[in-house]
């Protein structure tokens, strides 16, 4: 009789192995000065003497890329969700000032694909060279049982450091501007509600897409999340930069306010940018009120920053390739800071 063995329980070691090797050269091309080691020890080290930081604070950012995997998973495109994965973490980590400087992901699933695993790791390398951060390391965790079958979750970590006394947000006053920058659709939030929706319409993932052109639904909804951190650090080091704020799940009357102080308001003029056509689609496809569409979704705005001088800064964000754009100003008003989106109906007409 012969006895059990770890790959006939459903965890195959060999296929992790090849995993560590298929993506070696991807996150090698990720190395950053601060970098030490590479892949395969117990923990990663950074040295932050090495990445010219002298009275450095760390910031830390931990997220993923919610119910969107699971359009990668039933459509098999699995190349740009890495990319989703970094910029929930690093976008979160620039608004406070800090530059990324390393990553670490977690892929769990029920029975490894070195196939796919490959592709989102290389896509979470992508996303590192974006940011500008080292992928340092993760954990590849195989779990018969926990997973249906092709199925996987990811989870991603960032550190990030700045002066101490370069931390945002700070000296937000009234009379500030508010500029937006653009997002490429949905990214990464409200997916739950992006599903429901696409399930009502009738419509097939691989169907082309109503909002987009030459592309499929899937590919459409899949574009991934931008990361905005070298235009943002270039107007930081440029002295521009007051506040940020990442708009994700809560839209921006969730976030905007996380970056204000008490007694201002953010008033956002609702005419002056055009959402991409995806968020008129599910608007109209779904009968979403623009109140919820707008506390659910970024809305076609990205990021939002706070600054004193807009012309200057619009001129920083366009050597840097940021098709930036005034939306709005700071305004005093009594109580806990608020986002008030004036003539709400006509964003989505």
């Amino acid at each position: 009789m012969s006895g059990h063995s770890y790959k006939d329980a459903g965890v195959d070691i060999e296929a992790g192995d090849a995993l560590v090797e298929a993506i070696k050269p991807a996150a090698k091309a990720t190395d950053r000065p601060g970098t030490m080691g590479g892949l395969g020890g117990f923990g990663a080290l950074f040295d932050l003497k090495a990445a010219g930081f002298s009275d450095p604070v760390l910031v830390s950012s931990t997220d993923g890329v919610g119910t969107k995997l699971l359009v990668a998973i039933e459509t098999g495109l699995h190349r740009t969700v890495g990319i989703d994965l970094v910029a929930m973490c690093v976008n979160d980590l620039v608004v406070a000032g800090a530059e990324p400087l390393f990553f670490l992901d977690y892929f769990a699933t029920g029975k490894l694909s070195v196939e796919h695993a490959a592709d989102v790791v290389r896509g979470i390398a992508d996303g590192c060279r974006q940011a500008g951060a080292a992928l340092v390391g993760g954990e590849t965790a195989e779990m018969p049982g926990m997973y249906r079958a092709g199925h996987y979750d990811l989870a991603g970590f960032a550190v990030g450091a700045a002066e101490r006394g370069d931390l945002l947000p700070r000296h937000v006053t009234p009379g500030d501007a508010i500029l937006g920058l653009p997002s490429t659709g949905v990214h990464s939030n409200g997916f739950s509600l992006v599903r429901r929706i696409v399930q009502d319409s009738g419509l097939g993932w691989h169907d082309p897409a109503p909002f987009a052109p030459g592309k499929t639904l899937a590919e459409a909804l899949l574009a991934p999340t931008r990361i905005y951190v070298k235009p943002l650090l270039a107007l930081h080091r440029a002295g521009l930069l007051r506040a940020a704020a990442h708009i994700t799940g809560g839209g921006l009357p969730g976030n905007l306010p996380r970056v204000l102080p008490p007694d201002t308001a953010a008033v956002l003029d609702a005419t002056a940018w055009v959402p991409p056509p995806v968020f008129a689609w599910l608007a109209r496809t779904g009968k979403v009120p623009s109140a919820e569409m707008l506390r659910v979704f970024n809305c076609g705005i990205g990021m939002a920053l706070v600054v004193k001088d807009a012309e200057a800064a619009l001129a920083v964000l366009a050597n840097e390739g940021e098709d930036a754009f005034p939306i709005g100003r700071i305004e005093a008003h009594p109580g806990a800071p608020h986002v008030r989106v004036e003539p709400l109906d006509d964003l989505f007409a």
